[in-house]
């Protein structure tokens, strides 16, 4: 963690989803970072949560670190007027970027490209590679399927139960705002 300013690395949808629940609390996550003077790790895209964390956060003053790969630049609609914007080879790559750029990782709800960042960053935390909090946002029980999941794999013997230990599922904005700050 950064003595100076806390970096916040966001996973989310580069849609804004099915409920507008999920983009007031894009939109609140990004107030929070922005008036917590932390740094948004994120992505890089102008489109979905992705975009609407981004645009309120910079709206607000936050120093936004964004990371897009070559791929997805037009698709994402890379917003190239932050703090700082890298554009990486390939997907692996950003969120190399992402996760070493920050200190906490925040998941909102989001897609199979979402999934996927949460489980890279959960891998390395289960097999020692760090140990950054990991926050699931559970907007209106989006994530409850995945945390059925995570049980499921444990109780049929493909994980330990010690893997639930490695994130933390949060259900409103003030806890997650108590736990970013107290970490």
């Amino acid at each position: 963690m950064s003595a100076i300013q806390k970096s916040i690395c966001v996973f989310c949808g580069s849609r804004p989803g099915a409920s507008s629940a999920y983009t007031q609390a894009a939109e609140a996550l990004g107030a929070m970072i922005a008036a917590r003077d932390w740094r948004l790790v994120y992505g890089a895209g102008d489109v979905g949560l992705m975009g609407t964390v981004a645009r309120t956060a910079q709206d607000a003053g936050a120093d936004i670190f964004g990371v897009i790969p070559v791929h997805l630049f037009e698709r994402e609609v890379g917003k190239t007027d932050l703090s700082r914007f890298v554009v990486t080879e390939n997907m692996h790559e950003r969120k190399k970027v992402m996760f070493m750029n920050s200190d906490a990782i925040v998941v909102l709800p989001g897609g199979a490209g979402s999934l996927d960042e949460f489980f890279e960053v959960l891998t390395w935390a289960q097999l020692g590679l760090h140990q950054k909090p990991i926050f699931v946002l559970n907007v209106e029980g989006y994530w409850t399927p995945l945390i059925t999941l995570v049980d499921h794999v444990i109780a049929h013997g493909f994980a330990d139960a010690s893997l639930r230990d490695f994130f933390e599922v949060i259900d409103d904005m003030p806890t997650l705002e108590a736990r970013l700050t107290d970490m």
